[in-house]
């Protein structure tokens, strides 16, 4: 089992991180928080602090960084490991949903969502990696998407940046393996997020980001491959990844 009691979140307040450091904070975990948007990320910390019973802020802190940016991950990671020491864990939890008639039909708008989503973090993880194979310990999650699963006609350009994601995880796992490191490919399905705003959200299919949050951070204390979150996506994404692709061609998803 890993600890997670040194902890840092890339993508801070997001709502599906957000729901992951207040778990960790209600169990007194030292956290580092990186996010974009710095009144954003005072709120958050201001928040976590209550619920950490951390009023002067010496477990919990943060930096205003877009995590999206590599530019960014040298200062941001370094100033993690001064606050927590060895990190136990590293949650990478930012991305966009791209407007799939924009981004198929723009260079530009693909670029950036491949970027957002896909290349940013594994330039952040490239940067990490080293940091925790030579510690010998420690759990990286990184919140892909069933997306990634199987192209689809719907979401394509998002689709391909989380399937890079989740193909370098795979690599970088089976790298880090031998140094007892543990690498955690995180596959949320529909969550209620603002990201998903103007879906119908009425369906069986969706969850919480809290729920999804218990997920994630069973799959890092047990450090898993795959998590699929809720469960029950790993079923629907084996089906999908089945279809013979002259049936595949034909049915809209």
């Amino acid at each position: 089992m890993n600890p997670l009691n040194h902890v840092v979140i890339f993508g801070a307040t997001s709502a599906i991180a957000t729901a992951v450091a207040r778990r960790l904070a209600a169990d007194g975990a030292h956290l580092f928080c990186v996010a974009r948007n710095a009144e954003r990320l005072e709120s958050l910390l201001a928040d976590l602090r209550v619920r950490g019973d951390d009023p002067a802020g010496e477990r919990i802190r943060g930096l205003a960084a877009d995590p999206a940016d590599p530019a960014t991950h040298e200062n941001a990671w370094t100033a993690a490991r001064e606050h927590l020491g060895e990190v136990d864990a590293a949650l990478l939890a930012w991305g966009s949903l791209p407007d799939p008639a924009t981004s198929h039909n723009s260079v530009e708008a693909t670029q950036e969502a491949l970027r957002i989503n896909g290349t940013s973090a594994v330039a952040l993880l490239t940067r990490i990696a080293p940091d925790f194979e030579a510690q010998g310990h420690g759990v990286i999650g990184a919140i892909g998407s069933v997306a990634g699963d199987r192209g689809r006609q719907s979401n394509y350009v998002y689709g391909t940046a989380k399937g890079m994601l989740a193909t370098y995880l795979q690599g970088l796992r089976h790298r880090l393996a031998p140094a007892g490191v543990d690498v955690v490919t995180l596959k949320p399905g529909f969550v209620s997020t603002p990201m998903t705003e103007g879906f119908d959200r009425s369906g069986p299919l969706w969850a919480s980001p809290d729920s999804v949050a218990r997920g994630i951070l069973r799959a890092l204390r047990r450090g898993r491959a795959v998590a699929y979150l809720p469960w029950f996506w790993r079923v629907i994404m084996t089906i999908i990844r089945a279809i013979p692709d002259p049936l595949f061609r034909h049915l809209r998803l």
